[in-house]
């Protein structure tokens, strides 16, 4: 596995930032931001520490996918970990395989700095050598939507 990091600074302070880029307050914040993975994405249950919570989308022919994982850590308003450790098929979490060992203990991370009023939102991530340029092309059109939002 590779890591990638991804930084946007975002004029709104770091409470805001985060609780849009969680959809703490408004699921459809989230909502917005992820779209630009899959226009259908959102997730089913919460961020507390310890709990799991599924990424989710659909496919072009309406099949329900996504990652299963844990939230490792959480830090209002400043450190976020997901522990990615299965997949969404339809309805079927898979957590064993070969496809699940490639991504196996994988994270992501959210970090929330504040300076003056401007929030360094930073993701680290770890991924498969698959997926390096869908992500290098797709996060930062994610980052841009969060900053879009955000300084709403």
């Amino acid at each position: 596995m590779q890591q990638l990091q991804f930084k946007k600074d975002i004029h709104a302070p770091a409470q805001k930032v985060y609780e849009t880029m969680l959809g703490l307050k408004d699921k459809a914040s989230y909502e917005y931001w992820t779209a630009a993975f899959n226009p259908t994405s959102t997730y089913e249950g919460n961020w507390e520490k310890g709990s799991k919570i599924l990424f989710v989308g659909t496919d072009e022919n309406g099949k329900k996918g996504g990652m299963v994982s844990e939230v490792a850590e959480h830090r209002p308003a400043d450190f976020v970990s997901i522990r990615h450790y299965g997949f969404l098929d339809g309805d079927t979490e898979i957590t064993t395989g070969e496809q699940v060992e490639k991504w196996a203990g994988g994270h992501e991370n959210y970090r929330f700095e504040e300076h003056n009023g401007t929030t360094t939102v930073t993701v680290e991530m770890d991924t498969v050598e698959d997926y390096l340029d869908y992500f290098h092309n797709t996060y930062p059109k994610a980052l841009e939507k969060l900053k879009e939002v955000s300084e709403r």
